[in-house]
Formats: structure tokens, sequence, C-alpha cells
């Protein structure tokens, strides 16, 4: 196999990996080309389970790229309030309709980093939970603690949406808050 067919084979998987991890479309795309960057200027044609080393590096690089972020809005941050004037920026509409898949993605990036990663792999992967225990570097039953708490979060913010819903009040999947709409004031 070459470069260029072990690109076309695990390119949409890593990026796909990519996009559920970090929620952004042109992030996940940079890290992905990070990742097989990285990937090539490795001997990877020794490597024996190529997709459970690939996704090692994706959960990997995501994991980075997050960090990096969460230290440079630390810093954002701080700079803000250190400046003496302050705007504030005006306030947009709430969103009232959003693609269920779209609540659904919202909510797994809403989730703990570790916890999404382990459901991210099993899921959205389809890989197995000893898989998933080899590339998070973790052991076995970590990861099925991980996945069992990740698929408890992600029930209960469903329970809240739907128990929202039939109290008759609107879902903003977009901010996770239930408002009434304006034709029951």
């Amino acid at each position: 196999m070459n470069e260029k067919e072990l690109f076309e084979k695990y390119n949409k998987d890593v990026y796909r990996t990519c996009y559920y991890m970090l929620h952004h479309a042109q992030d996940a795309e940079d890290v992905c080309h990070d990742v097989f960057i990285t990937v090539f200027r490795q001997d990877w044609q020794k490597v024996e389970y190529m997709k459970t080393w690939l996704m090692r590096i994706t959960v990997n690089h995501c994991l980075n790229f997050l960090k990096r972020e969460r230290t440079a809005k630390q810093r954002e941050k701080k700079q803000f309030i250190l400046t003496p004037q302050r705007t504030a920026d005006p306030v947009d509409t709430l969103i009232e309709h959003v693609e269920e898949s779209e609540v659904w993605a919202q909510w797994v990036h809403e989730l703990p980093e570790k916890i999404r990663s382990a459901i991210l792999l099993r899921y959205m992967n389809e890989l197995s939970l000893s898989e998933a225990a080899e590339i998070l570097e973790v052991p076995l039953g970590t990861v099925k603690s991980r996945v069992y708490k990740g698929i408890r979060l992600l029930r209960k913010k469903w329970d809240q949406a739907r128990k929202q819903h039939q109290k008759g009040e609107m879902y903003s999947e977009a901010y996770g808050k239930s408002v009434v709409s304006s034709s029951e004031k």
C-alpha cells in the first residue's frame, strides 16, 4: 500500500473522528491533515494494525488540539478581564429548528473529552472496546466505564429534552435551554 492508498482508505475515518471530537469542520480538516503528515513521516509500512494505530494518533492529535485551544481561550479571557473598556456583543435570537443530528452532535461534543473519545471510537468508528482501549492506552474496564457514562449522560440529555417537549415548551437545541414560545405567554 502506498501513501495515496492509505490516505484514501482511512481519510474519512480520521476526518469523522476529528470532526466529532472538535465539532468544527475547518479544525477537523487541519488536524486530519496533521495526522497524515505525522503518519507519513513515520515508518507506517511496518504497522500491523493500521486502523488502530491511526485512530490512536488521531485521538492524540485531537486531544492536543483541544488542550491548545483551551489554553488560548484562557489567555483571551485573562486579556479580556484586564482590558479596561468592555463592550458586550448584541445577543443573537434563538434558533428554533435544528436537525436532530446536530443536536446529538452537540450533546456528544459537550461530553468530557475522555468520555467523548471512547464514545466516538466505539460508535462512530465502530471499533471494539478492546481496540478503543488500545488506542486510548487505558485498560479495557476504563473504556467500558467511559462508554457507559457517555451513554448515561446522553440518555439524560435526551430525557430532559423529551420532558420539556411534553410540557409544551419548545426546546432550543442550539443552546440546550427550554424557551416558552411566544404563543404560550
